[in-house]
């Protein structure tokens, strides 16, 4: 799928917006797999399914899937330090971003499925049914894998390149 400069600067716009936001720099706050965090995390997450996607020949929702992207882990607590929602963490968190993102950013219908089903297939019963759904959750899935099996030391190490890497979709 070939994307006009127009079509490019625009999903970038929409990047840059929520990259700067300050609802989302909090995202900076929340721990993830073995050190990284939800905003890092969130980011890598967008430019991988946005990569995905545009190397498929369907014309595709590619706002839709850089919104969810960014918000899919937007559930804005410390699971770990709480053990009432460390138990459910992961089968409910994506209700919780979806919840939190409607309140904050007034997405679409079509962002919000994206988000709910983003934990397949942890959370069997959800499976994605469009493609840009199921980009997303592929997406979320292989950055995850990385990120747990990447040291805390690493990623420590690096936080700065991760930050680099993420300043710009394209």
């Amino acid at each position: 799928m070939n994307l006009t400069n127009e079509e490019k600067s625009k999903l970038e716009d929409i990047y840059q917006r929520f990259l700067n936001d300050e609802k989302i720099l909090k995202m900076k706050e929340i721990s993830m797999h073995r050190g990284s965090n939800t905003y890092i995390h969130s980011f890598k997450v967008a430019k991988l399914a946005i990569k995905r996607a545009l190397k498929r020949r369907k014309k595709l929702d590619l706002e839709s899937i850089l919104i969810a992207s960014i918000l899919h882990d937007y559930y804005l607590y410390d699971w770990r330090k709480n053990k009432k929602l460390k138990k459910h963490h992961a089968s409910r968190h994506p209700f919780i971003s979806v919840e939190n993102a409607k309140r904050d950013f007034d997405i679409p219908e079509s962002v919000a499925y994206i988000i709910k089903v983003h934990m397949w297939p942890y959370n069997f019963k959800m499976f994605p049914k469009s493609t840009e759904a199921r980009i997303v959750n592929n997406a979320d899935n292989i950055i995850a894998t990385k990120e747990v099996f990447t040291s805390k030391k690493h990623k420590d190490k690096n936080v700065d390149k991760y930050l680099d890497y993420i300043k710009t979709l394209f």
